[in-house]
């Protein structure tokens, strides 16, 4: 079988690079974009290669970054326009493969293997990309070139900004194995701290570590990272056309301050559950399982899980779940106060599966059918035109248009 040619383009500083290609006059300065601060958002979302030669981090809040650079320029979020910066550099990618897929918004796989007769080998084609992306969109993007998608993704990160960096079946052990664990897709904090206890510490140590212990510490998951490691990855790189299974729905937001009762929980969980039941049945889709996270804000957090007894789209059936749930995780004034509530539903079934059910209960029927009549009042005279009296004069969260296409603040899709 022929060897693939996996190409993984990652667009340099993103968000403020967008920003200062729409804006001249940020040109030669150091620029992070930040959170709202008032909106408890004071944070780095990004910031350009100036403001990371200064130390600025992505993740550190406005005056930290401040104190590494006094003149670092503060800009807002333009979501809107990232999207659409976005779409048009997809549109270069397919020009040389329709297998395109997002990892993000700013980063995506291609598999090229088939386009090299026309177009010249994997890093002939990641120039041509890098210099179309720069000419056509005044951005950067790094590219790793590889067999798999694992370490094409290794690879856009070692070399930034603008460039191509290879990892081949000949240099992958000299490229790879010395870097830190960390750097491998699958290796979460969590993860990494429990490879530390059995010594792992590079891409090498995994690599050559034993399997059995792998399994028996991480499952399954410890056989595939150790795969990984040696480059044994043959997962598809997804058609740009093709859309995968939606497996789970979910909403989660920061709240303005911070949540110290059960009262203005349960708002925020109705918030979130309206906003799940309108995409459930955008989607034709009912759900069974739910999920709640909460963080602390001492910025600890947790998660929990369990099954509802019936499959619903209704949001107020998803909110009573839900709320039932983080009960069983915090105690309101009792307990630590939170800054984010999340809600996600899972085990996810058609309605067209499901309608045999609704056919003996009629109040379901009417609940439905009330549903489907309030989504056509929001959807031609606004999100905000209909809302629950539960719902009304929320002192906690920051929108009320949340019914959003892109996973933005304040209400991050979890999906």
């Amino acid at each position: 079988m022929r060897e693939r040619t996996i190409l993984h383009c990652d667009l340099n500083n993103f968000y403020a690079s967008v920003e200062c290609a729409l804006n001249h006059g940020l040109e030669g300065k150091c620029v992070a974009v930040c959170g709202n601060k008032e909106h408890r958002h004071g944070i780095v979302l990004a910031k350009n290669q100036l403001a990371k030669s200064m130390g600025v981090a992505t993740g550190e809040t406005i005056a930290e970054a401040k104190k590494k650079c006094p003149s670092l320029v503060i800009v807002l979020p333009h979501y809107e326009y990232y999207v659409q910066y976005a779409k048009k550099i997809h549109e270069i990618y397919k020009r040389y493969t329709d297998k395109v897929e997002s990892f993000g918004l700013d980063e995506c796989w291609l598999d090229v293997t088939n386009s090299e007769k026309l177009f010249g080998d994997g890093k002939q084609i990641a120039d041509r990309l890098r210099k179309e992306v720069k000419e056509e969109t005044n951005l950067t993007i790094s590219v790793g070139v590889s067999f798999c998608k694992v370490f094409a993704k290794l690879g856009s990160d070692l070399k930034k900004p603008d460039a191509t960096t290879v990892i081949s079946r000949d240099n992958f052990k000299s490229v790879v194995w010395k870097l830190p664990v960390s750097d491998m897709l699958m290796i979460g904090r969590k993860t990494l701290q429990k490879l530390s206890k059995y010594h792992i510490v590079t891409i090498g140590d995994l690599a050559r570590a034993d399997e059995s212990l792998l399994k028996y510490v991480f499952g399954i998951n410890g056989v595939k990272m150790k795969q990984w490691a040696n480059g044994e990855d043959d997962a598809p790189v997804e058609a740009a056309d093709v859309s995968l299974p939606v497996k789970s729905i979910g909403h989660s937001t920061t709240t303005i301050v911070d949540v110290c009762d059960l009262d203005t929980a349960k708002q925020v969980v109705w918030f979130l559950s309206d906003m799940i039941g309108v995409r459930l049945r955008q989607q034709g889709l009912l759900a069974h399982g739910i999920s709640v996270c909460i963080r602390y804000n001492t910025l600890n957090s947790l998660s929990k899980q369990t099954q509802m007894s019936f499959y619903t789209f209704d949001g107020g059936q998803i909110a009573d779940s839900a709320f039932s749930l983080l009960k069983t995780m915090w105690q309101g004034q009792s307990d630590v106060p939170l800054r984010l509530i999340g809600v996600s539903v899972f085990d996810l079934n058609t309605v067209a599966q499901d309608t045999q059910e609704s056919l003996f209960d009629s109040n379901r029927e009417k609940k439905e059918q009330l549903n489907f009549t309030l989504d056509k009042i929001r959807k031609k005279y606004g999100y905000q035109s209909l809302q629950k009296g539960i719902m009304m004069n929320n002192s906690v969260m920051t929108d009320k248009s949340p019914i959003e296409d892109t996973e933005f603040l304040p209400f991050k899709k979890l999906n």
